[in-house]
């Protein structure tokens, strides 16, 4: 039994159940996960040892309802393991990621459990279900035969082992990432090597020194990609440049406490193994066989489709940037840390596009109220307000109520943008509650961001690629808040993952549309607007870099696709010799064009959800292309489309096929023409 002083043992009294974070210390996790495990386990055993013939009340929708008490503690811990980790959060997630593991084959591999699935899924015809519950019944099915159930014994005892083993490793896997990356932050002493740097950057790495106990020095964090774009870009000293990009390659590649390679090397052997005990040649044909592009050759085919074009775009752009460090440097030949420098050079010369001067109109609060929150509004017919009443897990989280156009309340949207040593790197959207009519429950979602956080009384000022995430994962965030779905399985991103990032990047389109950039990007002294030239040489620089920019991304989707290709018979030897070749074998490798993630900091495929599924970004963005050249041909930024997009698609989550949804959308299958126009691809 669990403490009635527990946070976690009763639901939260909170407006839409917010976690009681004021009440929850690392100390509540442990016995929360002890106690839900439990409760869980004892609901599983209820529903599949009753005497009463299998219903889909009494079966499937019991599933649904079940293990309340391990979904609160587990939505809090794990969003906390990634935003505001602590010693203790690390020691319990290595503990429990086993216990976890062993807890879900536990439930998949029920043979009474699945014998009730199997008997409803055979005559699902004859029980005349609704469209989302015939979903279900066949989701859940799919899911329990994926997980083994139809296993033999010995076979089912060693899945059991693998996935306890995995999800070991793939703990170690974040952790020593999390740790590697803390280490590796560049410091730097002389304020003459930030010679490039605005006034605000300084700053900011003078604050980010501070909080780490460096007063009088500058730490620049590393952010979780390969190129480190920001401070590449602006730092004039080659050397320092070149110290912050081998930092970034040096992560989990140390032969430190914190290497990757041999966790690496060990997930790889694992999954591969799993894939052929559950009938699949490997663990791309495992996972895609459940994606919109069902199998791995059809994700790589994609991938392969584009390289060639890409790689012939980046070499020309690499021979010009080259001639420019040589009219620096004569003889230096040009390197992945010089790159992000001489590109920006060349949108400042060839577009006078700078984009450190853009930062005074991107001021952090207007981005967000004037801009995120004012396109979805437009859009959507949102309001979205600020409560300042509500706990928070961390100081500088901020907390908005968002209502329909009608006033219903939609749930609460949690933003928490600064970096911090606590929080792994990047960017991304998480839910702390679930949309679910059967459950009454409306959306708590949170975006994390790790924007560099200035001194007191200083303005947060973005980046512009800093603009775009905040668009991006905002459009995540809507994913969830206007999710309308009876069922939690369903709601909001629940969908294949190479169509969850689709809606998202859809939403980076309303960074630049005029009436939403008119309304946020204002100078944060004088209030002056972005002057509309600046904003025409933006529009007429975007196509520049798309061979970097495809090259980087292509390279680190080919690499995932290389190592979940692998069979159970394939063995590595060295990683970083199996990287550099398999980058070579798949016509990827340019010198001065590192993937975006390599092997030992691949954090989306070793330790997140996105094995062998990182070409969902490029899968997505087939259909991002197509959604936005619809807007534009039917008038944009109208509550009209912004409806027919919700109703048809952002809203039914995963209780629809997601291709069956997009072509109720648009009306037809999509087209990748718009995507190839996009990024330059035309002639392929």
């Amino acid at each position: 039994m669990i403490s009635p002083d527990n946070p976690f043992a009763a639901p939260s009294e909170l407006p839409y159940a917010l976690p009681p974070f004021d009440r929850i210390a690392d100390e509540h996790y442990r016995p929360a996960f002890e106690a839900g495990l439990a409760e869980h386990a004892a609901e599983i055993e209820q529903i599949a040892a009753q005497d009463a013939e299998p219903t889909f009340d009494n079966t499937i929708v019991a599933l649904e309802r079940a293990g309340e008490l391990l979904s609160r503690v587990a939505s809090v811990f794990y969003n906390l393991s990634g935003s505001n980790s602590t010693d203790e959060i690390q020691a319990i997630q290595a503990e429990f990621a086993p216990k976890l593991a062993a807890h879900h084959d536990a439930i998949h591999l029920n043979p009474k459990l699945f014998a009730r699935i199997d008997a409803l899924h055979a005559k699902r015809g004859e029980l005349g279900l609704d469209e989302e519950s015939l979903r279900l019944l066949e989701r859940r099915h799919l899911d329990f035969s994926r997980a083994g159930a139809g296993l033999g014994e010995a076979e089912q005892a060693r899945l059991r082992e693998l996935n306890g083993q995995l999800s070991t490793l793939q703990t170690k896997f974040q952790q020593n990432l999390l740790k590697d990356t803390n280490e590796l932050a560049v410091v730097i002493e002389d304020r003459a090597e930030l010679a490039g740097f605005g006034e605000g950057a300084i700053a900011t790495a003078a604050e980010a020194a501070s909080a780490r106990g460096e007063d009088g020095k500058y730490v620049i964090p590393l952010t979780l990609p390969t190129s480190q774009a920001s401070p590449l870009e602006t730092l004039r000293d080659r050397e320092v440049r070149a110290r912050i990009h081998a930092a970034s390659m040096a992560r989990g590649n140390g032969g430190n406490d914190f290497d990757n390679n041999g966790v690496v090397a060990e997930i790889v052997r694992l999954r591969a193994e799993r894939a052929a005990l559950l009938g699949y040649p490997n663990h791309a044909a495992y996972v895609i066989a459940d994606e919109t592009a069902k199998t791995a050759e059809a994700a790589a085919g994609l991938l392969e489709r584009l390289a060639p074009a890409a790689v012939a775009n980046a070499r020309a752009e690499a021979a010009e940037l080259q001639e420019l460090l040589e009219a620096d440097v004569p003889g230096a030949k040009l390197r992945p840390s010089d790159w992000p420098f001489y590109a920006a050079q060349v949108r400042r010369e060839r577009f006078d596009v700078d984009t450190e001067a853009l930062r005074p109109y991107f001021e952090a609060d207007r981005v967000y109220l004037d801009g995120v929150f004012f396109a979805a509004s437009k859009l959507y017919g949102l309001t979205i307000t600020e409560r300042d009443d509500l706990p928070k897990y961390h100081p500088e989280v901020r907390t908005f109520e968002v209502f329909d156009a009608d006033g219903t309340p939609l749930g609460l949207y949690l933003l928490d943008l600064y970096a911090r040593d606590a929080k792994r790197g990047g960017a991304w959207m998480n839910t702390f509650v679930d949309q679910s009519e059967l459950l009454d429950r409306k959306t708590v979602v949170v975006n994390v961001l790790n924007v560099g956080k200035p001194p007191a009384g200083e303005p947060t000022l973005l980046t512009f690629d800093e603009v775009v995430t905040a668009f991006h994962e905002f459009g995540h965030a809507l994913h969830a808040l206007v999710s309308s779905v009876r069922y939690p399985t369903f709601s909001g991103t629940n969908v294949p993952r190479d169509f969850v990032e689709y809606p998202s990047q859809v939403n980076e389109m309303w960074m630049l549309w005029p009436e939403v950039l008119a309304n946020y990007a204002k100078h944060h002294e004088t209030g002056e607007a972005l002057p509309q030239e600046q904003v025409d040489k933006l529009l007429a620089a975007q196509q520049y870099g798309e061979g970097f920019a495809t090259t980087e991304y292509l390279a680190a989707s080919l690499l995932d696709q290389a190592w979940h290709g692998l069979g159970v018979d394939d063995r590595v030897g060295e990683v970083q010799r199996f990287e550099a070749e398999a980058l070579v074998k798949a016509g990827v490798a340019v010198e001065a064009i590192p993937p975006r993630y390599r092997t030992t900091y691949f954090a989306h495929i070793f330790s997140g959800g996105y094995s062998a599924g990182y070409y969902s970004y490029i899968w997505s963005e087939v259909l991002d292309a197509d959604t936005v050249q619809w807007f534009r041909e039917s008038g944009g930024l109208t509550r009209e489309n912004g409806d027919h997009f919700r109703r048809t698609l952002l809203g039914r989550g995963g209780s629809v096929d997601p291709m069956d949804a997009f072509r109720a959308f648009r009306g037809r299958d999509p087209e990748i023409e718009p995507l190839l126009a996009r990024r330059g691809l035309n002639g392929v």
